[in-house]
């Protein structure tokens, strides 16, 4: 016979199964949990899908053309890889961040902006709230309230790119995860 353990909460749940004869199930849990976080790179879809992965690399070159300033979008990239637990994008939009210049404290503190005083000008702390409510869209709806407060700072033009900026991270941290892409940091250790 085989037990099934649900792990973690409603968002972030999956299944164990377990061979009911194991003598520590508990063991088994945790065997199978350590298989899953050494996972190897699945495919490399670079190489399977190139002019697929060049069109996301155009979209990105468009996120770098448009007015709004480089740190601000890769603190937008950063909090998107937050909220969807990409490693690889986590380790490459930290680096980023610290290339240009951008204070470790600063970085530290993103996952909590908005318990981190005036860290944050108006514009970023506008870009995060706007980047939580279109990454998480199928809790948030993204209400009118949210819209307004965006639209409040940010030019129709600038919001538009915003959310493609958005949209963008959100594509690229699915195919991280998907495909089990090798954050840097983990490929050096």
């Amino acid at each position: 016979m085989r037990i099934r353990f649900i792990l973690g909460g409603a968002r972030a749940a999956r299944s164990v199964v377990v061979d009911s004869g194991e003598k520590d199930p508990t063991t088994a849990v945790q065997r199978n949990i350590l298989k899953e976080k050494n996972m190897s790179k699945r495919l490399d879809y670079n190489q399977i899908a190139p002019a697929g992965i060049k069109a996301l690399g155009s979209v990105y070159g468009y996120i770098l053309q448009s007015r709004l300033s480089p740190t601000l979008i890769e603190l937008v990239y950063l909090r998107v890889s937050q909220i969807n637990n990409c490693a690889y994008c986590l380790d490459m939009h930290t680096r980023e961040l610290l290339k240009k210049g951008e204070k470790i404290e600063k970085i530290a503190l993103l996952q909590a902006w908005r318990e981190a005083g005036n860290l944050f000008d108006e514009r970023e702390r506008a870009a995060l709230a706007w980047a939580e409510t279109v990454t998480r869209v199928a809790e948030t709806g993204v209400h009118d309230e949210a819209y307004q407060a965006a639209r409040a700072v940010f030019e129709e033009r600038e919001l538009v790119d915003l959310t493609i900026a958005i949209s963008l991270m959100n594509a690229y941290n699915r195919m991280a995860i998907s495909f089990r892409a090798t954050p840097a940091a983990a490929a050096a250790a």
